[in-house]
């Protein structure tokens, strides 16, 4: 969803170029969009209709089974994030620390500071999901009559633009911040070993080269700018097809 994305390169390609540097080391029913719903019952250990989630409602689920549908939509490099669990993956993480923010000093005070400086929000993770859920369905519902998970992929796609770029706040939660909130963890679900919840075929592995947990990997080092010729192995010895 970044800017730079509108150019005209694959849009599959450029979200992979822009994460390459992010591999994680460890951290339905209603009305949702045909996209959504078609990823959302593809064949996958991430999501499947028996999933129940921990943290998320069913509203809020709903919510992020679109949003990450949105983010990293299927396309002809290989399946999307839903139907790769990531909506698994980050309803897990909010039960972790990470979640509750315990990974972090959150202690006052608060104030707006540049990014370098380092997260400055009083809120952790689960509170920005949560409080981002519920004002962006309240302002849907204002606009449209509709929920987020019923909207277009178009009118999904135009709201996260303007949530992105700063257009779209709330008094509870500051959009731009809940929108970096998804996306990193959007991010950190694809690319994550698939015994965390998201990653379920290793695509995302296979798409960028990433051997995972093979032990001979080392091997292979003093032999730059030659692919791997074996496919990635999880922590489990999960291999892909």
């Amino acid at each position: 969803m970044k800017k730079e994305m509108q150019n005209t390169a694959p849009p599959r390609r450029r979200f992979l170029k822009q994460t390459l540097s992010l591999i994680p080391i460890a951290a339905v029913g209603g009305s949702l969009n045909p996209l959504v719903a078609q990823a959302a019952t593809t064949k996958s250990e991430g999501v499947s209709a028996d999933y129940v989630p921990t943290f998320f409602n069913q509203e809020e689920w709903q919510f992020v089974l679109a949003a990450i549908g949105r983010l990293i939509p299927e396309d002809e490099y290989g399946p999307g994030g839903v139907s790769e669990g990531v909506p698994v993956f980050i309803d897990k993480q909010m039960e972790l620390p990470y979640g509750h923010g315990h990974l972090w000093y959150m202690q006052g005070p608060f104030a707006s500071a540049e990014p370098e400086l380092g997260y400055q929000s009083s809120l952790v993770p689960r509170d920005t999901w949560r409080r981002g859920i519920a004002a962006v369905n309240a302002h849907c519902r204002k606009q449209q009559n509709k929920a987020f998970a019923e909207l277009s992929a178009a009118q999904q796609d135009d709201l996260l633009h303007q949530l992105e770029g700063g257009k779209l706040t709330f008094d509870s939660v500051d959009g731009k911040l809940f929108f970096t909130q998804m996306l990193e963890n959007a991010k950190e679900g694809y690319f994550a070993d698939p015994l965390h919840g998201g990653n379920q075929t290793l695509a995302s592995w296979k798409l960028i080269g990433f051997p995972g947990a093979r032990a001979d990997y080392q091997q292979v080092m003093d032999n730059p700018g030659k692919p791997y010729p074996l496919g990635p192995v999880s922590i489990s010895g999960k291999r892909s097809v």
